[in-house]
């Protein structure tokens, strides 16, 4: 039996059928189409041709069963012409298939979702080993080892422009920014800290809009709030809020004038500005200074509230300066752009000067799922927190607005920092 399957898939055969049927292919691709096997125990042989028309699969089944019949008798009948020892008839004819065997669109369907779907997965897994950044609040929480005070979510308009009322804004970011300011004071009811630090690790994380806006809220519960552009490199308070940058805080640190004259008033009622004055060439020294703490001291003595928009972390040593002679700070992390490996970096800057950290603040957050959520840092709402009940109102420093005209001690840099990406 397996040499009658042999010869039904053999040159002979096909030659013969592709005489018969007047085909335009050779022997050899002929018998690429045939396929030929039997089942045990039986005398019965199959015969399948593929092609790409039905029609002629079902006449060159045909006609290869045909000559398959005449090759065997002629083989089979003895010289002296008497009966065969075997012979082969055509059990059953050949039939048009009414689908196609290649391609099998359904299952190929099926296999393409499945492949699709484990692909899919796969790359989606790739990329969450591969992707070193702070995603959610468990992370945030385990690389600084403080709680996320904050949650701040993506607000377009303020991306283009940090400082706008907050006033009748019940926006999800106004939100966010009273659930930290609530969850700040709540930190230490009897004793809350007053003198605050905002800064990151990186560039670009958002800590100059959570400085601006944490004053808007603080201001907002009729606190008086002194906004400090602790950034001396890269300052960027006076284009947000559209005030004098040339004489500020470096103006006073190098002696050239007295706070009260740097001093500006805002078109937020409760909020005070110190911008940063012409870029010095030393700034870790002049904020390193005692004149710098003495300073924070002043201010703290004058209004409520002290925060300060610092430099990031691990750009340069400015901003632990500062955090040190803080009451605390806040760390800003962008959702999916903070590198893991360079918070913990910050966050060990900030252990080594021994700056108490008040918080994590998570910006840019997505609305819904991952990092964003409609919970304190306690794990339920406070209210508003609009009452000052935990913080003694000190008398207001005399606020002026007397910006002479001193000739800067130092030149500024050439780029324009309004050029910039955001800190």
């Amino acid at each position: 039996m397996i040499s009658y399957t042999e010869l039904l898939m053999g040159e002979t055969l096909a030659q013969r059928t592709i005489d018969k049927l007047d085909l335009e292919m050779s022997a050899g691709e002929l018998q690429n189409k045939v396929k030929a096997s039997s089942k045990l125990d039986t005398v019965l042989i199959n015969v399948s041709v593929l092609d790409e028309s039905p029609v002629r699969a079902r006449d060159i089944a045909d006609a290869l069963s045909e000559e398959f019949v005449v090759m065997v008798r002629e083989l089979e009948t003895p010289p002296d012409g008497t009966r065969p020892d075997a012979r082969v008839i055509v059990e059953q004819r050949a039939s048009i298939p009414k689908s196609p065997v290649i391609p099998k669109t359904a299952r190929n369907i099926a296999l393409g979702l499945a492949l699709g779907l484990a692909l899919g997965i796969g790359l989606a897994i790739l990329r969450d080993l591969l992707d070193n950044t702070v995603k959610d609040r468990q992370n945030l929480e385990e690389i600084t080892g403080v709680g996320v005070v904050g949650s701040i979510p993506l607000d377009k308009e303020r991306k283009r422009s940090p400082a706008k009322s907050l006033d009748n804004d019940n926006s999800a970011f106004a939100e966010a920014f009273r659930k930290l300011r609530t969850n700040l004071q709540f930190l230490a009811v009897d004793n809350p800290p007053r003198v605050i630090v905002v800064t990151s690790s990186m560039p670009g994380e958002g800590k100059s809009t959570t400085a601006i806006n944490l004053a808007l809220v603080l201001a907002e519960a009729e606190h008086n709030v002194v906004l400090v552009d602790g950034d001396l490199r890269r300052p960027r308070l006076d284009k947000y809020l559209g005030l004098v940058g040339s004489v500020g805080l470096s103006t006073v640190l190098a002696g050239r004038a007295s706070l009260e004259d740097v001093l500006q008033e805002t078109a937020f009622p409760g909020v005070t500005v110190v911008t940063s004055g012409a870029v010095p060439p030393n700034p870790s020294e002049l904020l390193g200074s005692l004149a710098a703490k003495k300073i924070l001291d002043e201010l703290r003595t004058g209004f409520d509230y002290v925060v300060v928009d610092s430099s990031p972390l691990l750009a340069v040593t400015d901003a632990a300066i500062l955090a040190a002679a803080s009451d605390g700070v806040l760390i800003v992390a962008r959702y999916g752009e903070t590198k893991r490996e360079q918070l913990a970096h910050a966050v060990g800057n900030l252990r080594s000067v021994g700056a108490p950290i008040l918080g994590a603040v998570f910006t840019i957050t997505p609305t819904r799922g991952g990092a964003s959520d409609n919970y304190s840092y306690y794990g339920y709402s406070y209210g508003d927190g609009t009452s000052n009940s935990a913080v003694a109102t000190t008398p207001r420093m005399k606020v002026m607005r007397r910006l002479r005209r001193y000739r800067p001690a130092y030149q500024s840099p050439g780029t324009d920092p309004a050029s910039e990406n955001e800190n």
